[in-house]
């Protein structure tokens, strides 16, 4: 299972896998517009691995096949370190 992967220049952080078949033109529009313009950065097989670094590969394999993309959002900030305050 081979899938391209984008990065949005509009929301920092977020990555689109995109199956290999699919076009940035058939994803749902409202996505489309929540990240703007993409920049591909990079092709991966996933069927050569067994993980991915930030995200579950059975829920990205998943979402490709099903929907023919899967969205990566930048982890939410959970709290802010004081330092010498």
């Amino acid at each position: 299972m081979i899938c391209e992967v984008f990065k949005s220049d509009k929301k920092p952080g977020a990555y689109l896998y995109l199956a290999q078949e699919k076009t940035l033109e058939e994803i749902p529009e409202e996505l489309q517009k929540i990240l703007g313009q993409c920049t591909q950065v990079m092709q991966l097989n996933l069927a050569q691995r067994d993980r991915l670094a930030s995200e579950d590969i059975e829920s990205v394999k998943k979402n490709l096949i099903e929907q023919g993309y899967h969205l990566q959002m930048p982890p939410k900030i959970t709290g802010v370190l004081n330092y010498g305050v």
